[in-house]
């Protein structure tokens, strides 16, 4: 597919966009810059370098081998040698151990964090919450969240540790790759993969939102079972760029590189931003998580929440993933004789949650847009005391329609730990556990008239 040349940093408000997931796609920023019929010639057209980027291993099975061929002014191996960045960033964690993290079991909440007044971009505005495991041994999870106010200027970021899942809450971001441009805005999700060079531009100025972080897994669509061959999160509905370049010279140009939870920094003198053409699987690409097909109980009890997973990130072990991406969109609720909203849980997974926008079902109050909570491996949650009494005072009075609200979970299997700035964090709301405190014995000994 043929886009247009880099003339203006701005970003057009109709991007171009292919679509599919897991697709091999290909795009040229000029006619004819893709080589034909192979990956390496001697010379490749308009006398580019071929790079190829590579997300699995050589050798891993065809249906699971992810990689790209990126056609480019200059290859990326021309920098100067990396070197610590400096000041170091202290809030970033990609090996949890009782050094940096700690263990808890209480359930944690956190209010909205407010957005710096002094100049902060993403990579600065970027902290970790909690994680597990370890970039260094290829397999883990970080969950982080991020505050900025003003656009990377004249630097590109680069995780070399895991795979990004970006989901914003407040404020654009205009993210530019190596395979071109995508226009995010709340309420949609972007996935940029480990190693890819990405920039972040906020045209709104402020921006919030929240990050998980896969070690050694990469993400992919859950298998639908009996659902059957529709539902869910559509694979046409995610959205690839198309190819854009800069082919200007741009002296001091650093890339900013996150390698085992450190961040070092290189000096080349042109834009990374420089691929002209580019073919493959392994890609950064978005998803607007309303277009997203919910499920539900059409006659009694509430279903799992697994049955909203948009992504999954799996592990070897069937069935267990090493982090889901679950949402809570907008949709009817119509089970009968039923306590509609989530049950009362234990969980041998760990669940992190985020709001976007609107109210979450099952709190009545706290849960504010922007804010988080964190319901560790086995740690008992559910409804707060007012839904849960609203919920049995109102019955089932015919179907109900959630409405203005988008919520998510990421729910992995290993057991967190949490970071002592997230612990220690000003909006920690202490008093989280009062809102099931007032929740009654509401036993008798007497059969309900109405159970059936």
């Amino acid at each position: 597919m043929e886009s247009k040349i880099a003339g203006s940093a701005d970003f057009s408000a109709d991007l171009e966009y292919q679509s599919g997931f897991g697709n091999h796609f290909s795009s040229e920023g000029i006619a004819g810059a893709l080589p034909r019929d192979q990956n390496s010639p001697l010379v490749c057209p308009y006398g580019l370098y071929a790079e190829q980027i590579s997300g699995t291993s050589f050798t891993a099975p065809r249906k699971l081998n992810q990689r790209s061929w990126l056609y480019r002014i200059k290859p990326s191996v021309t920098h100067e040698p990396f070197k610590p960045r400096v000041p170091r960033h202290e809030k970033l964690v990609s090996e949890f151990n009782q050094s940096n993290s700690s263990a808890t079991p209480t359930q944690l909440r956190w209010k909205p964090v407010k957005i710096p007044d002094s100049p902060t971009d993403f990579v600065d505005g970027l902290y970790t919450v909690c994680g597990a495991g370890s970039s260094y041994l290829r397999h883990g999870y970080a969950i982080h969240m991020y505050t900025a106010n003003k656009s990377m200027d004249h630097y590109a970021f680069c995780n070399a540790d895991g795979d990004f899942l970006i989901v914003p809450q407040e404020g654009r971001l205009w993210i530019t790759t190596e395979c071109g441009r995508l226009q995010v805005c709340p309420g949609e999700i972007v996935v940029l993969p480990q190693g890819f060079r990405f920039n972040v531009n906020l045209p709104d100025g402020p921006s919030r939102g929240y990050v998980a972080e896969v070690f050694g897994s990469h993400f992919q669509l859950p298998d639908l079972g009996p659902i059957g061959a529709n539902g869910l999160a559509d694979p046409r509905d995610f959205l690839v760029p198309t190819a854009w370049f800069e082919e200007h010279p741009s002296p001091g140009y650093t890339i900013v590189q996150k390698f085992g939870g450190e961040l070092f920094i290189a000096k080349q003198d042109f834009s990374p931003f420089n691929v002209v053409a580019w073919h493959g699987n392994y890609v950064p690409y978005k998803y607007d998580l309303n277009k997203f097909c919910p499920y539900n109980t059409v006659r009694i009890d509430h279903s799992d929440p697994s049955i909203n997973t948009v992504l999954t990130a799996p592990t070897d072990k069937p069935g267990v993933a090493l982090l889901d991406f679950v949402i809570f969109p907008p949709r009817w609720l119509v089970a009968e004789h039923t306590f509609r909203p989530p049950y009362y849980h234990r969980n041998c997974m760990s669940e992190f949650m985020g709001l976007i926008y609107g109210g979450y079902e099952a709190k009545a109050d706290g849960f504010l847009p922007g804010g988080a909570s964190l319901h560790s491996c086995m740690t008992p949650h559910g409804p707060d005391t007012k839904t849960y009494e609203a919920t049995i005072a109102r019955g089932n009075e015919g179907p109900q329609r959630i409405d203005n609200t988008m919520a998510f979970m990421f729910e992995s299997f290993l057991m967190p730990r949490v970071c002592p700035w997230a612990l220690d964090s000003p909006f920690m709301d202490h008093n989280y556990y009062q809102c099931w405190i007032g929740l009654k014995s509401h036993f008798t000994r007497e059969v309900a008239n109405d159970w059936r």
